[in-house]
């Protein structure tokens, strides 16, 4: 479902003003005639779809392109130690971690149905975690961080590249000039995820302060 946001400006006289949170729940009212109103939790998070956050109080979400994610169990870890929720978007349902800080998505059966769902909400301060190359390039753009399920981060500088070796290995699997190869995923990879996952939280905590 969408949320509808009433235009920014002044409350009513006489009205509650309401805040919600992510979920669309109500977490703080007060009327005009308080003398101030509530100060802004800094665990409540301030974008909602593509809606821009301020920097005071930044929450930090975690979007997992679930389908075939290898640290799956990683990802909660990390996101229970600093308290962030995470979204684990899927186009059918799969057995998921469970706490109350996960969130399961699950889309319609289609091949962007995931990516799109993820993309559409990914902003600056949210961590993507994702090996689709095409769906990495959409949330670098929208100023998300991402990280590839074997820890190795996708940036601005290297994401042109990594399109266009994806579009070359395509084309060679296509004319049959190549059969393609995946990497077994091995203990190496799982701890550089989970530290590269520790440090793209660190860093986002850094840019807030």
């Amino acid at each position: 479902w969408a949320m509808r946001r009433k235009p920014v400006g002044e409350p009513d006289a006489g009205k509650p003003h309401v805040r919600f949170d992510e979920r669309g729940e109500e977490t703080e009212r007060w009327s005009q005639s308080d003398p101030k109103p509530p100060r802004l939790s800094s665990t409540l998070p301030l974008r909602f779809g593509g809606f821009e956050r301020s920097k005071r109080g930044l929450a930090i979400t975690l979007y997992i392109d679930a389908d075939a994610c290898p640290v799956k169990d990683e990802a909660v870890r990390v996101a229970e130690r600093h308290g962030l929720t995470v979204h684990f978007v899927s186009n059918s349902w799969m057995r998921l971690p469970e706490g109350p800080l996960i969130q399961r998505v699950v889309v319609s059966d289609g091949p962007d149905a995931a990516d799109d769902w993820i993309a559409e909400r990914a902003g600056k301060g949210d961590i993507i975690v994702t090996a689709d190359i095409p769906l990495a390039a959409r949330c670098l753009e929208a100023g998300a961080r991402v990280i590839g399920p074997t820890g190795k981060p996708f940036t601005d500088a290297g994401i042109g590249m990594a399109l266009a070796m994806r579009n070359l290995s395509r084309h060679l699997r296509e004319t049959g000039q190549s059969q393609g190869y995946n990497a077994s995923f091995t203990r190496q990879d799982r701890s550089r995820f989970l530290q590269a996952l520790e440090e793209a939280v660190q860093g986002i905590k850094r840019e807030t302060k």
